[in-house]
């Protein structure tokens, strides 16, 4: 007999947001390359709170917003829809959102080990670009 297999569930769609609050706070979180859990457990929440704020917007208290403010550098009026700064294009493609991942993984590195990773980047991209210039 077969092993039973486990049942796959489908992620269930993702809500486009319905407000202001909500696209701003959904923008600024892909920016940084976090996924929902990643900021609900640096804000001290769940999942289901961020996924809530960011499909209808709701309305989150001073400390939520002071807490997500600091967790993604952005100010209030960015989320609140004050200002115009969260409209800069942040990262979109899976693969731009993982090389983002990776530079904040970077960022929590040692200095002496970030350096090193720095030098290895440009000698890459001037390899790449005397390459480029010589075909």
């Amino acid at each position: 007999m077969l092993a039973q297999l486990p049942i796959l569930r489908r992620m269930p769609n993702q809500k486009e947001p319905t407000t202001v609050f909500g696209a701003r706070l959904l923008a600024a979180r892909r920016a940084r390359g976090m996924t929902q859990t990643q900021l609900a457990d640096a804000i001290g929440n769940t999942q289901k709170v961020i996924s809530y704020y960011e499909a209808t917007g709701g309305n989150p208290s001073a400390e939520i917003i002071m807490k997500l403010t600091k967790t993604l550098g952005v100010t209030a009026d960015d989320l609140l829809g004050l200002s115009n700064t969260t409209d800069a294009p942040g990262p979109e493609s899976t693969d731009e959102r993982r090389v983002w991942r990776r530079f904040r993984q970077l960022m929590q590195l040692p200095e002496k080990d970030r350096r090193a990773v720095l030098r290895m980047l440009d000698s890459l991209t001037k390899a790449q670009t005397a390459n480029a210039k010589q075909g």
